[in-house]
């Protein structure tokens, strides 16, 4: 049946650069292809996809995957460059003008003579973010969405910022993205710059945080200014609650429309796309649906593959051939049912679908010849999970992570915490150029920042606090949320916490040694401990409950496996650095 309802039925004509003009004047360039026989338009009403996306429309990849695939199969697809992006006019401020931009071209393809009305959006990332903001406006011609690893749910909390903490991947998107505006394009010395510096050489642990107009982001204003915007807002305000950074309240008054959420379990947006399905799902009819892989953030060819990190999670992990055909065709089973009327079967599937990780051998294997940990998808009602059942682990004397509260009369644990010296972030639910993100040994290496030779396990670390269970004896499965609540004091008047879930797979004859794979990490900024809007230094020596949010998982701990939870107070460059002064953050000039 996929074969023959995917089959290719027209030919391509494309309309280049169309200047759709926005309700402040502004025109954004936007590409719209055409089902066509030969040379010649089709004509007719057509629905149609929308990419919004400040990647480059004319992306070759892009080209293709969307804009003629969707196309020869019966829509218009209509591709646009983001406010102030190669041909759009403009100027662009990350997470600005999303919503309203969206919605106006929403709204005049609906107008168009070759629409009939019906308008899906898809994309990645960046591209889901534009999705979720146009829909908190409720353009009346919306039909459909399919937001892949994105849409902010709020990135306060999740996908900017976290904990209190800021995520160093903004200043890498901002550093590859600045070169691409209508200004550097204009300017062959401006793209030199960036590309000639690092810009992590600018954040070294050891200078401090940067400085206004002392690097290459200057040429580049805007830029700059949404950058140090992001770095520096660290209170919880209106800066944050405007649709593009905070979904969550338009909730109520966004449309109405059969929205696909995709994520992966080491995706950087993990939370937010679960925070989005509780959300929608709860309010709207929809229907609404969630995807959750084993997967890292990134592109398409992500969703395909079997493995990340240091692990194989066997072969049900592609969702080619688990869940569909390909993505395009998932995809395309999506805006059939939606845009077109179709009946795909879509109705009697499960509203949500996850895959549990583990329950493999641990040997090296497979095609990619990493350590087989398994997994298997599972089909769900809800989630978070009604049968869940919220067990405690308590931390205790002797690094022992056990059911069993403690009896100990007096018990600490006390370590020094360096600024200069931060845990080197290595693998996770992150994004970054410098290092993978993934399922990866808890031992440093030479491809993340921060690690130095022998590379030694994090754990040998004096800064890194290990608790373990005993040896499993029977399987454990954790599904959903999770928390962990320290009590702690600090000598300093600020500083972070941070806490790493991980699941110890026992020595064998591949792996001597055993494999400490990551499976969830989440921090606490002090001062944020009681408030994200009003935060509060901490008195040196008193002891305060932290309450660290971990990202959500879904992984069984074998027999013979350990739970294994590590505690410290960095995770370098997936968060910024706590200089422990107290000092208004990004702006801190001593430690």
């Amino acid at each position: 049946m996929v074969d023959e309802y995917s089959k290719p039925e027209y030919d391509v004509i494309v309309e280049r650069d169309v200047m759709v003009g926005m309700r402040d004047g502004v025109h954004l360039a936007t590409d719209v292809y055409h089902p066509a026989r030969g040379s010649r338009r089709v004509s007719g009403e057509f629905p149609c996809i929308l990419e919004r996306t400040p990647y480059w429309k004319n992306d070759p990849k892009r080209v293709q995957l969307n804009g003629e695939w969707f196309c020869r199969r019966g829509y218009v697809v209509v591709i646009q460059d983001s406010r102030g992006m190669f041909n759009s006019e403009g100027v662009f401020h990350k997470y600005a003008n999303m919503a309203e931009d969206g919605y106006d071209t929403v709204e005049w393809i609906a107008e168009q003579p070759w629409s009939n009305g019906k308008v899906g959006t898809m994309g990645t990332s960046y591209m889901a973010h534009t999705q979720l903001s146009l829909a908190c406006l409720n353009p009346p011609h919306l039909r459909a969405m399919i937001m892949n690893e994105g849409g902010q749910s709020s990135a306060y909390r999740t996908g900017v910022r976290n904990g209190g903490a800021f995520m160093f991947y903004q200043l890498e998107w901002a550093w590859n993205s600045a070169p691409k505006t209508n200004e550097a394009i204009n300017d062959t010395v401006i793209a030199k710059a960036f590309q000639a510096t690092d810009p992590f050489d600018y954040v070294d642990p050891t200078k401090g945080p940067l400085k206004r107009g002392e690097t290459p982001l200057r040429f580049v204003p805007n830029f700059e200014e949404w950058y140090f915007d992001l770095l520096t807002k660290s209170d919880y305000g209106d800066f944050w609650e405007k649709p593009e950074l905070c979904a969550e309240r338009f909730y109520d008054q966004m449309s109405d429309v059969p929205t696909l959420i995709i994520g992966g379990w080491y995706d950087l947006y993990s939370q937010t796309v679960c925070e989005n399905y509780i959300g929608l799902s709860s309010r709207k009819k929809g229907p609404i649906r969630l995807i959750v892989g084993p997967w890292t953030h990134g592109s398409h060819a992500n969703l395909a593959l079997s493995h990340n990190g240091d692990v194989d999670f066997g072969g049900e992990a592609p969702l080619n051939g688990n869940l569909d055909r390909d993505y395009d065709h998932l995809r395309l089973r999506w805006f059939d049912q939606w845009l077109k009327g179709k009946d795909m079967g879509l109705e009697d599937e499960a509203p949500v679908k996850i895959f549990v990780m583990g329950g493999g051998d641990g040997l090296r294997g497979g095609a990619s010849g990493k350590l087989n940990h398994g997994g298997h998808w599972r089909d769900e009602r809800e989630w978070p999970l009604k049968r869940t059942r919220y067990v405690s682990y308590y931390l205790r004397a002797g690094g022992i992570l056990s059911k069993e509260p403690p009896n100990e009369r007096d018990s600490y644990t006390a370590y020094s915490y360096d600024p200069r010296h931060p845990v080197p972030t290595v693998g996770g639910n992150f994004f970054t150029i410098h290092g993978p993100s993934g399922a990866f040994d808890q031992i440093s290496r030479k491809a993340y920042i921060g690690c130095d030779p022998p590379y030694l396990p994090l754990a040998t670390r004096d800064d890194v606090l290990v608790f373990k269970t005993p040896l499993l004896r029977q399987r454990v499965e954790v599904t959903g949320d999770i928390e962990v609540e320290l009590w702690a004091s600090s000598s300093a008047v600020d500083t972070d916490f941070t806490a790493k879930l991980i699941d110890i797979h026992p020595p064998n004859v591949d792996y001597p040694n055993g494999l400490a794979m990551i499976l969830s990490d989440g921090i606490l900024r002090a001062r944020y401990r009681s408030s994200w809007t009003e935060p509060e230094l901490v008195e040196r020596g008193r002891i305060y409950s932290f309450k660290v949010r971990l990202n959500p998982t879904s992984n069984v701990f074998d027999v013979g496996h350990q739970i294994r939870l590590d505690v410290s107070s960095s995770n370098y460059p997936k968060y910024d650095i706590n200089p422990n002064t107290g000092e208004p953050l990004g702006m801190s000039r001593r430690f």
